[in-house]
């Protein structure tokens, strides 16, 4: 719209300048030619004496032309004049155009006459008699007539002009809008994409720029989704992966400052998740000696590898670390990768075969060494004495039948452990009564040995789904073990009862008791509170072990409380169903 207007305003001051020259041009031109007509008429007569005759002439010959017509004499004197009377005019002799005129030359000047009272255009031809220059004759046109028509035409030009803007203006509204529309709804939909709304597409345009431009845009986006989408679930598969490692990851940047890190990480180092990403391992680790094998790794080329204990929530943790170098596409080392792995249960399992390894051997060793000791006195000699020989024949049977325990209780413990393990341990409903008086059967001789009193109660309705057979085997391994470890006359009860969805089974003695340290171990193998006296009364070491599996494989737990000089009870909760 501007261009337009200035356009129109230079278009139509260019042609009113042209054309108020033009119209002035031909004007001047229109009184030379009825100048050089008037000549022929007053070159003879013009002198002082035909002055009445002049203006009379000059009168009639303006009216006739509709200019204004004025004769005058060399020395300046007007004798004639169509608009008023010589008489009353003063001497032109000083007038631009007459002067041009008198030097023999035509003479054109526009100014303003005081006689006529308006602008006035004055052209002035020489009158020659022979050579010599004896007048003029001076036509004149009022400018007025030149301007209003001027007007005339500049106002139909300014009218047009505005008409031109107007039409202009709403063709330019009407492209604008046009072109601006799918420029609009394109800045939309590029904001729309900054959102990361790229499912959306811009409509098709017409036009090869516009149209162009939005299939551009569109294939941006698509592209843009699709790079997005595939970083978004690598990124998902990464922290996935991550997330299900049991092993703490740390990514370390070369200034110390941790980059990312995993679950585990956090779990295993007591690291706050939403505190620690940009901080120092000085402020997130208040490990030492985490902390220098970081700083190693971060000055090693190459991947190192430590053990390390660490004191986590009072309890002690074995740690594996790995380090390794982290580098960019441009292979320049921007970090390091800490893998820590817990090997706190692997190192409990090691010390765990190790003992029980070593108990293996001292419990295997301890009988068969009672029986080389007595065969070896037999061959020395021994079997020539009757009695000796019998006596040592005894502790040799009495040694295998310890050693055949031990071998036995080891071989359910490892059928439990398989049982257990692969296709679990066949369970039925059955009346738990039964199961109870077996056991106390069972025990009964070694109970009147000891002069132990047994008392049960359990309900001849109680009913569960077990393993008969080995609930049994752990029945008379606890009721076994209250009585060896029960003074005579002491009282042993056993009671069983259904409580909500569970099966309670109590044993309980009123013995020696064990101390509360040795507690937490009590159901490993072959751990002992008394070695000696637990030798001496025949136990193998396996009893509780083998009780602990087999209320494990029904789905239970198995626990015990005692006072030293009261007595222990050992508790069996195991589910109904």
């Amino acid at each position: 719209m501007l261009v337009i207007l200035i356009a129109l305003v230079a278009i139509s001051w260019l042609f009113a300048g042209t054309l108020n020259r033009f119209s002035r041009e031909e004007a001047r031109r229109g009184l030379e030619a009825q100048a050089a007509l008037v000549v022929p008429q007053v070159e003879s007569i013009l002198n002082i004496e035909n002055v009445t005759r002049l203006d009379r002439l000059s009168k009639t010959l303006g009216q006739q032309s509709g200019t204004r017509l004025t004769f005058i004499l060399a020395d300046g004197q007007v004798v004639g004049d169509s608009e008023e009377s010589p008489q009353r005019m003063e001497n032109h002799s000083g007038r631009p155009e007459v002067q041009v005129a008198l030097s023999g030359k035509t003479g054109a000047a526009t100014r303003y006459s005081r006689t006529l009272q308006q602008e006035m255009m004055y052209v002035a031809e020489p009158i020659f008699a022979g050579d010599q220059i004896i007048g003029c004759v001076r036509t004149a046109l009022p400018v007025s007539g030149i301007a209003e028509t001027l007007h005339s035409v500049f106002s139909q030009l300014i009218n047009s002009a505005i008409i031109i803007a107007i039409i202009a203006a709403l063709v330019s509204f009407w492209l604008a809008g046009r072109l601006s529309r799918p420029l609009e709804e394109m800045k939309l939909g590029a904001a729309r994409f900054a959102r990361g709304e790229l499912d959306r597409r811009l409509p098709p345009y017409r036009g090869e720029e516009l149209g162009g431009l939005s299939d551009a845009m569109n294939q941006m986006a698509s592209q843009l989704n699709e790079r997005i989408r595939s970083e978004v679930r690598q990124r998902n598969e990464r922290d996935a992966i991550l997330a299900s490692m049991i092993e703490g990851v740390l990514a370390i940047n070369n200034e110390e400052k941790i980059l990312s890190f995993n679950q585990a990480a956090s779990r295993l180092l007591a690291i706050n998740p939403k505190l620690a990403v940009g901080q120092s391992i000085q402020e997130v680790i208040r490990k030492p000696v985490l902390q220098q094998f970081i700083t190693e790794a971060l000055a090693s080329p190459t991947s190192i590898e430590a053990d390390m204990t660490l004191l986590y929530q009072s309890e002690e943790r074995a740690l594996q670390a790995h380090g390794t170098p982290l580098c960019g596409a441009d292979g320049k080392k921007f970090g390091v990768l800490i893998v820590i792995h817990d090997v706190t249960r692997l190192r409990r399992l090691e010390n765990l075969r190790r003992d029980f390894v070593a108990n293996v051997s001292h419990e295997l060793k301890t009988p068969i060494t009672a029986i080389k000791g007595a065969v070896e006195t037999l061959l020395g000699g021994a079997n020539s004495d009757p009695a000796s020989s019998e006596r040592f024949l005894e502790i040799a049977s009495r040694q295998a039948d310890r050693l055949n325990a031990i071998i036995e209780d080891l071989l359910a413990l490892s059928r439990l452990e398989r049982d257990a393990e692969s296709v679990g341990i066949q369970r039925q409903q059955e009346n738990l009564l039964p199961i109870f008086e077996s056991a106390f059967q069972a025990c009964a001789s070694t109970a009147a040995a000891k002069e132990v009193r047994l008392k049960l109660f359990c309900s001849e309705q109680l009913v569960a789904k077990v393993n008969g057979a080995l609930l049994e085997q752990a029945l008379i391994n606890l009721i076994d073990n209250a009585i060896k470890y029960s003074d005579a006359e002491r009282l042993v009860t056993v009671e069983g009862w259904q409580e909500g969805s569970r099966l309670r089974i109590k044993v309980q003695d009123r013995g020696l008791g064990i101390p509360r340290e040795h507690l937490p171990r009590l159901f490993e193998r072959f751990y002992r509170v008394d070695a000696a006296r637990s030798r001496a009364i025949g136990g193998t070491g396996l009893g509780l072990a083998i009780v602990k599996h087999i209320v494990q494989a029904h789905n239970g737990e198995v626990t015990v409380h005692s006072t030293p000089g009261e007595g222990s009870v050992f508790m069996i909760s195991l589910p109904l169903a």
